[in-house]
């Protein structure tokens, strides 16, 4: 049977796609791209937001009405946390919660009777990758959060932290590079917590991974600010773990990060800033911002974005607060109005732009290897342009003849321009320019 596996919301959700699509493979079924032409569909949905659970209805409805005959399973934090009104959409035929995710595949095979061999198993050794052409993966290493952010509905819905043994970690990120891929994300709820139930920590996994594999880039996920074991920094001495890490600030003031419940002050994660930075001069910290929570004052506004601007990002995901029901924040007093946080977003995306930009002009005139994507635009006078990122997480776009393929390989390019979203670069020895 073809299956057709499809995610929103997080890294996190998509490296369990990637998981499941090894896991279809591996008895016997096919993966593909084409809603239209499978026999089941997965779909891993969101809840991190209102707006995301609207997005997830609307998914189940559109992925229904595109084929109305497959099977459909519904897994993710909105399945988990409207598990009632999740299965009672048209088209759904098995509910898998945020508990049950690593049996998600024995549950489907077994209640859908889709177990028994299908006449052509895959052969040994076959790229499982749900997505073609991809030259990273992202390896999910935990799940669950121990904390309670007060806006956060993600930790109610994926439960008690559990992390996954160090060889096992190991095991999967060298069977990806024997399947050609160049670059390994790891990924958690709450990745910095990785390891507390197993007597380890995130720097025991990342040396691990640098120790026992040899997949050339190792990049991190989303990592809250406050938990950074001793060591950790040191570990970017090693070129291979990438120069870039994604830290959530959520806001730039201490009154409203203790509102939050946040546990990371604005002075501490300044002085990580200033030790990453230290470390590797060309690091790429980004970062997240929640525009207008409950009782922010102009002055609190203010302040959290001078420290922002004082602090510097690389780029920024910028949300405007609205309330989730089920946590601490939707009964909050004091909501701020829609009109002033339209403001108070307009004006943080136009400082995350000039950040975006004065990062970019910083990094011109330096070698970087580059990993370029099988993504290309064909040149007006023959050629391509080919797309990919520096370690520290720039996109860059290259120009090469006609005949050079550059898809999934690593070569040093020069940055030298800073064009419409992208570096433009030289590339390396022995690339002709197009």
């Amino acid at each position: 049977m073809l299956i057709h596996l499809k995610t929103l919301g997080c890294r996190l959700n998509e490296a369990e796609l990637e998981t499941w699509a090894q896991g279809f493979q591996a008895a016997g079924h096919g993966i593909t791209q084409d809603v239209r032409e499978a026999g089941l569909v997965v779909l891993n949905s969101c809840a991190v937001t209102e707006d995301a659970v609207r997005k997830s209805r609307q998914l189940v409805r559109r992925t229904h009405r595109d084929n109305p005959a497959a099977k459909l399973v519904l897994s993710g934090c909105y399945a988990t946390l409207n598990e009632t009104e999740a299965a009672g959409l048209l088209g759904v035929d098995l509910i898998v919660g945020n508990g049950d995710k690593a049996r998600l595949v024995q549950k489907t095979l077994a209640e859908l009777n889709m177990d028994s061999m299908p006449s052509m198993a895959a052969e040994p050794g076959a790229v499982a990758l749900f997505h073609r052409g991809r030259q990273r993966a992202f390896v999910k290493v935990q799940d669950g959060c121990r904390y309670r952010c007060t806006f956060c509905i993600v930790t109610v819905a994926r439960g008690e932290e559990r992390s996954r043994g160090l060889a096992e970690i190991v095991d999967e990120i060298n069977r990806l590079q024997e399947q050609g891929i160049r670059e390994a994300v790891i990924t958690g709820v709450h990745l910095g917590g990785y390891g507390a139930d197993i007597d380890s920590n995130l720097t025991k996994l990342v040396t691990a991974i640098l120790r026992d594999t040899d997949i050339p880039r190792l990049r991190l996920g989303s990592l809250e600010p406050w938990e950074f074991s001793d060591g950790f920094i040191e570990l970017f001495q090693d070129s291979r773990l990438l120069p870039h890490l994604h830290l959530p600030l959520q806001s730039g003031c201490d009154s409203v990060l203790k509102r939050m419940a946040r546990r990371c002050k604005t002075e501490e994660f300044a002085a990580i800033a200033d030790s990453l930075r230290a470390c590797t001069p060309d690091f790429n910290i980004t970062t997240d911002i929640i525009v207008g929570f409950p009782g922010e004052t102009e002055a609190e506004w203010r302040a959290g974005f001078e420290f922002i601007e004082r602090v510097g990002f690389g780029h920024m995901h910028i949300f405007s607060y609205s309330p989730r029901a089920g946590t601490a924040a939707a009964s909050f007093p004091n909501p701020v109005s829609v009109e002033v946080k339209k403001s108070r977003s307009r004006e943080l995306h136009d400082l995350a732009e000039r950040m975006k930009q004065d990062f970019m002009r910083q990094n011109l005139g330096r070698g970087a290897n580059v990993l370029w994507e099988g993504q290309y635009q064909d040149l007006p006078g023959g050629g391509r342009r080919y797309f990919g990122y520096t370690p520290n997480y720039l996109r860059a776009a290259c120009d090469v003849a006609a005949g050079v393929d550059l898809e999934n390989t690593i070569s040093e390019a020069v940055l030298r321009e800073v064009g419409e979203g992208v570096v433009l670069c030289d590339p390396g020895v022995g690339l002709d320019r197009c």
